[in-house]
């Protein structure tokens, strides 16, 4: 896995993530129709692992009075996410660090794209409770990461069916070979079941998943 804390490492970050992530693109429309069912023309939203940009964009394009606060860890993501944004960052405050870093609200909704998977549980479950924390009552919350069965076996499989979509999208295959079994060793995946019993521990309510791509799974909740 590439290292989000080395300019040279996220060049290509946008085209890498759309050739690994079934329907990326889709997947912040989506976040976007799900954001607005709630979130009035005027409103506020936060974004955690904003760096790249990419959601921020589409968010920001599709509703012009919206105002951000996007929130990472990395100054290089960050550094990518203002250029990508280019004229729409004047409406985006972007914050280092990590879900405390985040101004307190309240917001009208919030979304995590690609980011909890790199959590542990009890990290997880604490940047869940921080995000309701900054929610309105009723504000929509989207989640969208690798989620898999703990199950050894269907993990591999799933994670190889990752690496053959990476494959046919244009990925060199010993690169995405070698990525799908790096996650498997490395990166803290929760089955969906895990995933959907910390949203609601956290406080969230009618919890509903909204799509399913590979290995990877999001859901809908609201405060």
């Amino acid at each position: 896995m590439a290292s989000f804390f080395n300019s040279k490492a996220i060049v290509g970050y946008a085209e890498n993530a759309i050739r690994r992530v079934p329907g990326l693109q889709d997947i912040h429309r989506m976040a976007s129709l799900l954001l607005a069912e709630r979130t009035p023309s005027n409103g506020r939203v936060l974004v955690v692992g904003a760096g790249g940009g990419m959601e921020l964009t589409c968010f920001a394009q599709s509703f012009p009075h919206w105002s951000f606060d996007g929130i990472d860890p990395s100054a290089e993501m960050l550094s990518l996410a203002r250029t990508t944004l280019g004229p729409l960052a004047k409406r985006v405050q972007l914050h280092q660090g990590y879900i405390e870093a985040a101004p307190k609200g309240p917001f009208d909704a919030a979304c995590c794209l690609l980011t909890l998977h790199f959590t542990n549980e009890a990290e997880r479950y604490r940047t869940l409770r921080e995000i309701h924390a900054r929610l309105k009552p009723g504000g929509a919350f989207v989640a969208a990461h690798y989620s898999i069965s703990e199950d050894s076996a269907q993990r591999e499989l799933w994670l190889s069916r990752c690496a053959a979509f990476a494959i046919a999208s244009g990925v060199d295959p010993m690169p995405a070979k070698a990525t799908a079994a790096l996650l498997a060793k490395q990166l803290p995946i929760l089955a969906p079941e895990q995933d959907e019993a910390l949203m609601q521990k956290a406080g969230f309510s009618d919890i509903d998943t909204f799509y399913i791509g590979l290995g990877f799974r999001g859901w809908v909740g609201y405060a």
